[in-house]
């Protein structure tokens, strides 16, 4: 990482001083192409050779203007001759004789490159700060009467060339010379035979023009339609359609046209035009390639044509159905079936913000619903896979802005997980692997339904005696505002102090809706219990807006449980529990259950992988400690545990071993499940000799039906389908623990208290467009008799994450201190009923002459039979 902090500042500087801007070293060519084609050329328009020792490379990335990045050049540049700097996988075909070396060259898009003498900014190539997008997928080639350095880019001293232009690199001329045009016969549409667009289409899900070797045809066609759409940035051309078409609902009747560049001002939608060229299948999306040659004719400004409703035939898939579509400009009217299954979010596949449809319901995780590797769960599984349609816009938007939304805003104008978006308009494509409806109309707030709309207070804040949460709060740190150090010294929340005011703000209202008694709270900052802890500094800013009846207090452990003396285990982050003294009273300590580590050596296992053997890397890994504590309701008992399982991101060595350490596991258990079943056995084990009610509760890193949920609850060897084990080489509180792997033969009995009262499609968190439970609340047997009410409070899972605190991806959006984004998973809230006994009446002694069994009375007996009933005891 470069250090020295080379600002616009001192690049403005360095402008004002002649002697050193005219330096003889310059930037003459700039390369953005595809994965790793990153190249600069330099060129010494002195005399005499250079050294290139004090020179070095900076890049201005997103608009900074802070340079960062250093690649520090070497050797030397002689008179007249140029040097190329590459990324070490770029593909550029060079010439052996070019002087050439490599750097780590990581711009993109956006970032503007500098050229450094010492500290001083020689020459740059882009704007400083620099535009968004700027440079994305393009060359600059500094224009041979411009051969002079700047500290100021000036645009016009530059060509852009198409994108992975490399013809260029290791030459530059000084004479000024530009070759007589090449003149071109133009086009004639009349000259050649036309092919209709759903003749190219074909009714498969490639052309039938297409070599399957080459993914091209064999020759080129011409096929003449009206333009319904430009692609000016993202997609590079523009789109056409049969008027008529064939009237097969099987065969799309439109298609898109590659120019590789933004479509002539003349291509406007409502143009007649006729193209000639290869068809091509670029990454399964059926186009017409006329980049090179551009054979075209424009005719007249017609009509524009009508959006054709979008339908989905019973029986088919959503992917069937858009590939019937595909190239054509399409209406999802208010009726339609398509809703939203992930908001409007960051996208990291596409690098932009988009959001995601599916047909009938939102997806569902698999393995939320059904057992992993049953037949169920992979069907589903490839199911979800065709059921996804991504919302995007020609341009690559700026950060928190909805190019097709404008009123998009925290307050009234969100989208949710489950609307429907009606008179939505776009052109079928596809691109990153689905299929993308690119958006030609603009929408209003009233375009978006809200069939599950926000609720201000969850149902369960008024229901039951007592009420338990679970709140997963989303690395709540106090970095921002000085408070003490965690033990990794690292900081995961918010980096300023707004956003973390901002953050703190949303969760107190959150937990002031929810009314809760006791609180779970996962991700919130492992830095003791100190004034400047991240659990003190929430309880402060919560209390502030509370009656002292309805204030919290936070449990602490016992200075023998802590870690280092001062935290909860040894992460950044730790569980912590808050509770109401004026209704519910902590009896005795709490108590850390501290979970499994895995330490396994390097080259202890070997595996096959691409047919050579390799032996695993060391694997250290760890998870957070559990936190209990029993309080006393009306004389009874209930133990709470707060739990946050190990995450399914890192892997474990039972990954390194099926070769899924950078994928998804084929189980869709996601990564360190075995891990996650040893700690769900430690966990059980604790809590076999607890008496009274149980309540387990927390962010468990797996899905309803995931290993480490059924092991703790009904989870039978002998009537499973498939097998569950710990994970090997582990250690417990210093010991070993399992050196193999356990095969795990019985669960531990307790109930899924969400499961039981509404099945199994609860959700409490979104993932790629999938619902489904990583929050979860557990009961033993007597506890799950006292349920009330619980209720998955959805104001966080089906919400777009722009609303969150961080301001990264968000630019200038206007964020709310609602509730509504305060965390990325769902709070989950359990009311029960700890209705107090009521003191047994002694039945009045009749002495008078009236049988005991006359009238008025229900008897001994019929008492007798209430108090067993249990009618006596709790108020209704």
């Amino acid at each position: 990482m470069y250090n020295t902090k080379t600002t616009i500042i001192s690049a403005a500087i360095a402008a004002m001083l002649p002697t050193m801007a005219q330096a003889d070293v310059i930037i003459s060519e700039y390369v953005e192409g595809s994965s790793n084609n990153k190249a600069i050329e330099l060129y010494n328009s002195g005399d005499s050779a250079v050294d290139l020792s004090t020179y070095s490379l900076v890049r201005y990335k997103d608009g900074d203007t802070e340079a960062s990045d250093s690649v520090t050049l070497e050797g030397e540049i002689a008179a007249g001759a140029v040097k190329v700097i590459h990324h070490s996988s770029a593909v550029l075909g060079l010439d052996e004789s070019v002087d050439a070396m490599t750097g780590s060259l990581v711009f993109n898009g956006g970032d503007a490159v500098g050229l450094l003498n010492g500290d001083v900014v020689v020459d740059v190539v882009g704007d400083v700060p620099t535009e968004s997008g700027w440079g994305q997928d393009t060359t600059f080639a500094r224009n041979t009467d411009a051969l002079t350095a700047s500290a100021a880019f000036v645009a016009s001293q530059w060509t852009a060339l198409d994108k992975d232009t490399f013809s260029g690199l290791g030459t530059v001329s000084n004479e000024g010379d530009t070759p007589d045009p090449i003149e071109v016969e133009p086009f004639v549409c009349a000259d050649h035979t036309l092919t209709p667009i759903y003749t190219v289409q074909g009714t498969g899900t490639t052309s039938p023009l297409i070599d399957e070797d080459t993914f091209e045809s064999a020759s080129e066609v011409t096929v003449k339609g009206i333009v319904t759409a430009r692609g000016e940035s993202l997609f590079k051309g523009f789109y056409l359609q049969d008027v008529e078409g064939d009237g097969v609902a099987e065969t799309s009747d439109g298609i898109f046209v590659y120019l590789g560049e933004e479509a002539p001002a003349s291509i406007q939608p409502g143009v007649e035009v006729c193209v000639q060229g290869l068809v091509k299948e670029y990454y399964d999306l059926t186009q017409i390639d006329i980049k090179d040659e551009q054979k075209m004719e424009v005719g007249a400004q017609g009509e524009t044509l009508t959006a054709t409703s979008f339908y989905v035939n019973e029986g088919d898939s959503l992917q069937a159905a858009l590939e019937r579509f595909e190239g054509m400009k399409i209406k999802l009217e208010a009726t339609n079936e398509l809703l939203v299954s992930r908001s409007f979010s960051y996208d990291y596949d596409a690098s932009r913000n988009n959001m995601m449809l599916s047909h009938k319901s939102p997806l569902m995780k698999p393995t939320q619903v059904y057992a992993p590797l049953s037949e169920e769960a992979i069907a589903l599984a490839e199911a979800n896979r065709l059921n996804q349609l991504f919302i995007e816009s020609d341009y690559k938007a700026g950060s928190g802005v909805v190019p097709y939304f404008n009123e998009f805003n925290a307050e009234t104008g969100y989208i949710r997980i489950g609307d429907t978006i009606a008179d939505l308009e776009g052109m079928v494509s596809y691109s990153y692997g689905q299929y993308r409806l690119v958006v030609t109309n603009t929408l209003e707030e009233t375009n978006f339904i809200h069939n599950n709309d926000r609720l201000d207070t969850p149902e369960a804040a008024s229901l039951g005696d007592i009420r338990v949460a679970s709140f997963n709060v989303l690395n709540y740190f106090t970095h921002a505002i000085e408070g003490d150090a965690n033990p990794s010294g690292s900081n995961r929340g918010a980096e300023s102090e707004a956003d973390m005011v901002l953050q703190r703000t949303k969760i107190v209202n959150a937990i002031i809706a929810m009314n809760a008694d006791i609180v779970g709270l996962m991700e919130i900052e492992n830095n003791g219990y100190g004034e400047k802890s991240a659990i003190q500094n929430l309880l402060t800013a919560l209390n502030s807006g509370l009656e002292k009846e309805q204030a919290y207090q936070f449990i602490e452990i016992t200075d023998a449980d802590k870690y280092d003396g001062q935290y909860l285990g040894s992460d950044a982050i730790a569980v912590g529990l808050l509770y109401r003294p004026s209704t519910v009273t902590p009896v005795g300590d709490a108590f850390v259950i501290e979970t499994p580590e895995q330490h396994a050596p390097d080259t202890i296992i070997a595996r096959i992988k691409d047919g050579q053997a390799e032996a695993n890397p060391a694997y250290d890994k760890y998870q957070r400690h559990s936190l209990a504590q029993t309080f006393s309701i009306n004389d009874e008992s209930l133990t709470v545990v707060v739990n946050h399982l190990k995450s399914k991101g890192s892997a474990c060595l039972e990954d390194w071993i099926e070769g899924v350490e950078s994928s998804d596991p084929a189980d869709l258990q996601g990564r360190c499940n075995e891990f996650r079943v040893s700690a769900a056995t430690v966990l059980g084990d604790a809590l076999s000799t607890v008496e009274g009610d149980i309540l387990v509760i927390g962010d468990m890193n797996a899905y309803g039906l995931e290993d480490p949920i059924r092991v703790l609850t009904d989870y039978d060897a002998e009537t499973s389908d498939s097998a569950i084990y710990t994970a090997s080489h582990t250690t417990l509180a210093g010991e070993v623990f399992d050196t193999e792997a356990r095969e795990i033969k019985q669960g531990y009995g307790f109930i899924n208290l969400n499961t039981e009262a509404h099945g199994a499609a609860t959700y409490s968190y979104n993932y790629s467009g999938e619902l489904g439970n990583l929050d979860h609340a557990l009961g033993n047997t007597s506890v799950a008799e006292r349920v009330v009410a619980i209720e998955d409070w959805h104001i966080n899972s089906v919400e777009s994450n722009m609303f969150e605190y961080s301001s990264k991806y968000t630019g200038d959006l206007v964020k709310s201190d609602n509730a509504f984004s305060a965390s990325d998973h769902d709070p989950v809230i359990i009311a029960l009923d700890y209705t107090e006994e009521e003191p047994e009446v002694e039945p009045e002694i009749d002495t008078g002459s009236k049988s005991s069994s006359d009238g008025g009375s229900l008897g001994f007996l019929g008492l007798g039979l209430l108090s067993l009933l249990g009618l006596s005891r709790r108020k209704r």
